[in-house]
This record gives C-alpha cells, structure tokens and sequence, in this order.
C-alpha cells in the first residue's frame, strides 16, 4: 500500500488533541503566510458546512435502519426485508460521504473499525460474524455487548453479510437470532455515530479548536497547519478511494484480480460507496471554500479538480455491478483504469497544485507515489 503520510503529518492527523502533534510541524506549514480571516472562514465552513452535517446524517440514517431492522424483525416479509437492504444501501452511502474525514474522534477509541472493518483481506470478519451465527451468541444481540466484541463483528461489513450473505433470506420467514443480531448492529453503529457527532457538536472542543486556529490550540498553531490538515483529508481520502476502494480487487488488467476482495460486493454497493466518497471529496472542497486561499492565478486548479471528481463519480454509475464482469471484460477494465488514472491526477492536484499553490515546499508530500 501507498505510504500516504510525511513523517509530519502521521503525527499531525492522528493525534488530533495532542500538542505535541505539531512538534515535526515546522518543515510541512505552507511557506507564504495565509489571512488568518479567510483561514477560519474556511475551517469553519469545511466544519459546520460539511463535517458536522455529515455526521449528523450518518447517524439519522442509523437510526433510520434500525428502526426498519427493528419492524423486519417485529414482522418478517419480503416487503419488510427488502426495505431492510434498501435501508442498508443508504446506510452505506451516508459513511461514505462523511468517511474521507478520517482525523479527529472518528479515529479514536477503534470508532473507525466500529463502524467498518475493511479492508480485511484474510476474511476475519466474515469468519467471526459466520461463529457468531453458528453460536446463536445472544450477547450479540445488544447493542451494549456487541460493542465489547471485535470490531469485525459489530459494523457495516457485518450489517451487510446477515442482510445478503448465505442464509439471508431466512430473514424473510422469521430468522430471529439473525434478525435481532442485525438490529443490534444497526443499533451500535447509529450509537458510534452519534458519539462522534457529539463530540464535534460540542462547541469549546475540537470545533473551535478546528475553527480558531492559535499559539495556545492544541490542534492547530497557525492558519497553515490548519489548511495543511484540511488538505491532508481530501488527499488521504482520494487516496482511499484509489488505493482501498479499487485496487484491493483491481490493480490494472494484467495483474491477479480480487473481484471477491471489493468492499460490499454482495450487496452491490461497491460503486455507490464510490461514488458517495467521491461526492464527499467534491462537497468538502466547495463547501470549504478553499479556493479562496489561492492566488488568483491558480484558482484553475480547485475547478479542474472538482471536474475531475465529478467525472469519476459519474463513470462509477457506468461500471457494471458484476465485479467479475468487471475486472475480465475488456471494456469494462479500461472503465476502472480510467478510475485509477483519475484518482492518481487527483491527488496530484490536490497534493502537488492546491498545496503548491498555498506554499507548501517542494520537498514536502502528503504521498510517496506508486
């Protein structure tokens, strides 16, 4: 996998409340001086126009779910569980357009893999949630001890393997143990979620401290590191897009191919999932305003990139569900490699346009390439 962070910023985006985070700092901060006006006008918009939105609807849309789980299980019928996929699907969707924010309170406390544990090339959680089922273990039915449980069993990935993996359909004739386990997956998820939404909802913790950058901010110091952070998320998150999304089950067309390995594959979310991380990318860089720490003659390069993240979105809707189809038929692969040719210019633009344009050194890379 791509080394996605300078030695900087693994201190800088993990370690979100620690000051110390910022001791490696001094060599990554851009190297012209950014108005501090327009640099909290836009932490405060990528904040409050795009980061707390989204975790808000991420957890409306788990409680959404689980309340459709919940009348699955109060009556079993194949109108009921399809609603109970459909639900999945925008379930799915919704963390993806808020996952690229992958810093702060999402990070901590393992939230992150609570929420979904993928990429899990050895199959772990399929197996645990496949013992778990095999068990009947009724401890996994609530919410407040699956939550002690691994990861693996207790998130969307899990969610999705009892709404269509083998044995799913029994959930239309009444599969109690199945039906009351989903519920409490629905259940944790939405209880994670809204952990994280209040955490930012607070207003003296890591929303002011994203929002007023300063000396005493154990966050961030200047409007520099700041920006350097909020640019550090759309490049890491192009970069998840490319590097997790994709080429865990496609790499180019003569190299092994993993169609299995696709994240939601069963359910036929792979590209949904895609196209919502991609969405997400395009509204933060809008939505914050970022373009107006640029010069104006580089201003181009926030329109190019947004264009570019637009036309991947809408290729993800022309990829055929058939992962299989898609990694062996000729017209189909050279679709996933136009995706892979665009992510990597993505992040070339982010990284190398956007942060050369706001003075970033030239020695200094959010990613060693591939």
């Amino acid at each position: 996998m791509r080394k996605t962070l300078a030695a900087g910023l693994i201190a800088l985006l993990p370690a979100v409340f620690a000051p110390a985070a910022f001791a490696q700092e001094a060599d990554t901060a851009p190297t012209v001086e950014l108005p501090a006006a327009t640099v909290t006008k836009v932490m405060t918009a990528a904040v409050d126009g795009f980061i707390r939105p989204g975790y808000d609807a991420f957890q409306k849309s788990a409680e959404d779910m689980t309340a459709t789980v919940k009348t699955l299980c109060a009556a079993p019928s194949p109108a009921n569980y399809d609603a109970a996929k459909a639900g999945f699907g925008m379930l799915a969707t919704s963390w993806a357009h808020i996952e690229i924010v992958r810093t702060g309170p999402v990070i901590e406390q393992n939230r992150f893999e609570r929420i979904l544990f993928y990429p899990d090339r050895k199959s772990t959680g399929l197996k645990q949630v496949q013992a778990v089922l095999s068990k009947s273990d009724d401890t996994a039915t609530d919410p407040k001890t699956l939550a002690t449980k691994s990861v693996a069993t207790q998130g969307l990935g899990a969610l999705e393997y009892l709404l269509f993996g083998t044995g799913s359909d029994t959930l239309i004739s009444g599969n109690d143990f199945r039906c009351r386990y989903s519920s409490a997956v629905a259940e944790n998820i939405g209880n994670v979620a809204a952990e994280i939404a209040g955490i930012w909802d607070a207003p003296d913790g890591i929303q002011k401290a994203w929002e007023q950058p300063g000396i005493d901010n154990p966050v961030f110091r200047t409007g520099g590191e700041a920006i350097t952070g909020l640019l550090g998320i759309l490049v890491h998150g192009a970069e998840a897009v490319r590097d997790q999304r994709i080429e865990t089950f496609y790499k180019g067309a003569d190299n092994a191919k993993f169609p299995k390995q696709a994240l939601f594959w069963r359910s036929e979310n792979t590209w949904p999932m895609i196209r919502a991380n991609l969405d997400g990318l395009s509204e933060l860089l809008v939505t914050s305003g970022m373009v107006d720490l640029l010069p104006e003659k580089d201003r181009a390069i926030v329109a190019a990139t947004e264009d570019k993240l637009k036309s991947m979105a809408t290729l993800t809707e022309d990829v055929t569900t058939d992962l299989e189809k898609a990694v062996e038929d000729a017209s189909e692969r050279q679709k996933l490699d136009t995706l892979l040719a665009d992510g990597k210019d993505v992040i070339s633009k982010l990284n190398d346009g956007y942060g050369g344009a706001i003075g970033l050194s030239s020695g200094f890379s959010f990613a060693d390439g591939d």
